[in-house]
């Protein structure tokens, strides 16, 4: 079996942990596409079997989060988790929505010391919990929209953000809140789209059993969002690049009929580039 399942994760639980009550479920190899820390609630897309394979495609795609961030106050973790360090104004809603279109489009920015980035073959959040002093390299990232939503309490505003691959929320929490002159952290975290995958058409984890999972599983070919490219010629499926006459660019792939996969056209030559199915 091959395709995904659109799980929403609850708060508490790890995104491997939520995995592997797939795989047990499924009898199959499965991975997700994006993990969400245990603080966190959302869309978790598992795929099944070969699905796995297109982790490389759907990194890039766009994710939507509903946040809310605290002020007045940080963490080492920058969530709810780690040791408080207080300090700082509130912020009022006017000067946060000021702050915000600093924020937007192609930024860089320095991922949290508490997260899964190497240095020197070492995570951060092994460094970070042995006490070693070190810094991460900051990264490039896409915003698309940081939006103030309202105030929830009176230290704390919830935001609609939507981002690119790589983006941090926490670190969003973290240079907002620096750049109104105080402190502040991630206390809250949901993430409602990922790519294809939206919060309205996922499942939670205790819906699922061995009888049912089949009837929540999603065709692979469904959510990828390229152009189809058909072909009769079955030396496609043994690796070997045809003519065809279609543009340069990525495909999916159907052959006699079938969807194999994804495929590659350049010069008006196409080449199978992974099997999903």
């Amino acid at each position: 079996m091959t395709g995904f399942l659109n799980i929403f994760k609850e708060t508490g639980i790890s995104s491997a942990y939520a995995v592997n009550r797939v795989k047990r479920l499924t009898k199959t190899p499965c991975g997700h596409l994006g993990t969400l820390d245990p603080l966190a609630s959302g869309v978790l897309p598992v795929g099944v079997g070969n699905a796995t394979r297109l982790f490389d495609y759907f990194l890039s795609k766009r994710k939507t989060y509903l946040a809310r961030f605290r002020f007045g106050m940080t963490s080492d973790t920058l969530d709810e988790e780690g040791t408080k360090t207080y300090g700082g104004a509130i912020p009022s809603f006017e000067e946060i929505e000021r702050a915000l279109p600093a924020f937007l489009g192609e930024i860089d920015q320095i991922p949290p010391k508490y997260s899964a980035k190497s240095v020197n073959g070492r995570r951060g959040y092994e460094l970070a919990r042995s006490g070693e002093e070190f810094t991460l390299s900051a990264k490039r990232i896409t915003v698309e929209r940081f939006s103030l939503s309202g105030q929830t309490a009176p230290d704390e505003y919830a935001f609609e953000i939507v981002c690119g691959a790589g983006t941090y929320i926490r670190s969003l929490a973290r240079d907002l809140a620096e750049a109104l002159g105080t402190l502040g952290y991630m206390s809250a975290l949901c993430r409602t789209a990922s790519g294809a995958f939206t919060q309205e058409t996922a499942v939670a984890l205790d819906e699922l059993t061995e009888e049912n999972w089949k009837n929540y599983l999603i065709p692979t070919e469904s959510v990828i969002s390229l152009p189809v490219l058909e072909s009769a010629d079955g030396r496609l499926l043994n690796g070997v690049a045809v003519p065809v006459a279609a543009a340069d660019g990525e495909y999916k792939l159907f052959v006699n009929g079938g969807f194999y996969g994804l495929a590659r056209v350049s010069n008006g030559l196409a080449k199978a580039e992974k099997k999903l199915c």
